[in-house]
């Protein structure tokens, strides 16, 4: 049990430092956003490699199986969205936005940036967490920090298939859930990517989210970069681009008309009206 309290100790660290940085950035957030998607991505990527850490080692150094491996992404991932209202730290959601006419050019880059940027912190933490060897547990994984064990454990077309049809089944209910009561959405989506991590945990983990895949699985052996690329940021984009455009029926930024669904009026005007209309 010194493992898990190490680690919840860790957890609740990293959480706390990204809503100290939420809360300070506040005031600021209209012009200063792209640093709170830094923030979120951070915090992301920290937890879930701690995470990773129990799946891979926990078992069989610290007592710890996959029960708990699932039930900390679940409580992560929800206080995550509690803590970090209104910010994705996800660049697949970020340019969803941008599909959509909601921001700019410009708001995308820097926001898809400073995600990157905020996971690569959050590994860069995490690896000097592991190299306190605060317990069993974290001192094999600081040994074996040079050869992780890949989230990749499908051939690279299917892969990149997987992660599409996961990214499309995550955010087409993301998009349906969006308007929703957050008292419905946070656990629905919580559980929803805790399904996805744990139906895919032989193929890709279904990470769904470009920088977190970024952090957690670029640096190990077994594939290229290309390849991570192909099957961590180009997978999740087009399973995010086919959800919106199966909602909305087109793409806002390549579309004006909708070409899956006929728009209808919402109100009808009554027989009698029309032809008393005409007569007159």
């Amino acid at each position: 049990m010194s493992g898990l309290n190490t680690s919840l100790a860790y957890f609740f660290t990293v959480i706390g430092l990204s809503a100290l940085g939420r809360v300070l950035l506040a005031r600021w957030r209209r012009r200063l956003g792209f640093l709170t998607e830094l923030i979120s991505a951070f915090a992301l990527a920290g937890c879930r490699l701690e995470i990773e850490t129990i799946a891979e080692v926990g078992q069989w150094a610290g007592a710890l199986g996959p029960d708990v491996t699932y039930t900390m992404l679940f409580i992560a991932v929800t206080i995550h969205a509690i803590i970090m209202q209104g910010v994705s730290g996800n660049p697949a959601v970020t340019v969803m936005g941008f599909l959509q006419k909601e921001i700019g050019v410009v708001a995308t880059l820097l926001s898809v940036a400073s995600q990157f940027l905020g996971a690569f912190l959050g590994l860069l933490v995490a690896g000097k967490y592991w190299e306190m060897e605060l317990t069993d547990m974290h001192m094999i994984k600081n040994l074996m920090m040079s050869e992780c064990s890949t989230a990749l454990r499908a051939p690279m077309l299917h892969g990149a298939v997987a992660e599409a049809i996961s990214a499309m089944t995550f955010y087409l209910v993301y998009l349906v859930l969006r308007n929703r009561t957050q008292l419905l959405r946070i656990p629905i989506m919580a559980l929803l990517l805790t399904f996805l991590a744990y139906a895919g945990s032989n193929y890709t983990s279904g990470f769904v989210n470009p920088s977190l895949a970024f952090a957690l699985t670029f640096n190990c052996p077994g594939h290229t970069f290309s390849e991570y690329a192909l099957v961590y940021w180009l997978g999740p984009l087009i399973g995010m681009t086919l959800a919106l455009f199966l909602y909305l029926g087109n793409i806002p930024l390549l579309f004006n008309r909708n070409l899956l669904y006929s728009k209808k009026s919402r109100f009808r005007v009554p027989k009698g009206k029309n032809s008393e209309e005409k007569t007159n």
